[in-house]
């Protein structure tokens, strides 16, 4: 698993997101501003928050973008895996996303990606935003 840039800044705008949880709309320059985040990755990025329901969004001066849901019920793993795709290092050791690969000849090279891929998964999925607020 290698996080892509754009990884990197959705996981920065869930957790801009996450902070201001019950606030109400935070408004995407603001997000901008206090993460560092391009406007132009953002707006992308939002709107696949947005059509995958993790995020929702309103027009207008009040208008801005929030959680669908509490950040203790969104997982990393579930954000990492919507923007990057699988976390396995290899495609032949993932559950979600398997691909035949050249390492599924070696099957003690397949055990290792496989563990590494357990450990990987299981410390994204039990990590809530939430969590990262702690």
């Amino acid at each position: 698993m290698k996080l892509s840039r754009k990884g990197e800044y959705a996981c920065l705008a869930m957790l801009d997101l996450a902070e201001h949880y019950g606030e109400g709309y935070v408004k995407t320059a603001d997000i901008c501003q206090r993460k560092g985040i391009p406007k132009s990755y953002l707006e992308q990025i939002l709107l696949i928050l947005q059509r995958s329901r993790y995020v929702r969004s309103a027009r207008g001066m009040d208008g801005g973008h929030q959680l669908t849901k509490p950040p203790s019920d969104i997982s990393v793993a579930e954000i990492v895996r919507l923007i990057d795709g699988p976390l396995a290092p290899v495609d032949s050791a993932s559950e979600y996303f398997y691909e035949p690969t050249p390492i599924e000849k070696s099957p003690g090279f397949l055990k290792l990606f496989k563990e590494i891929r357990n450990y990987i998964s299981s410390k994204l999925e039990q990590t809530t935003f939430a969590d990262l607020l702690e």
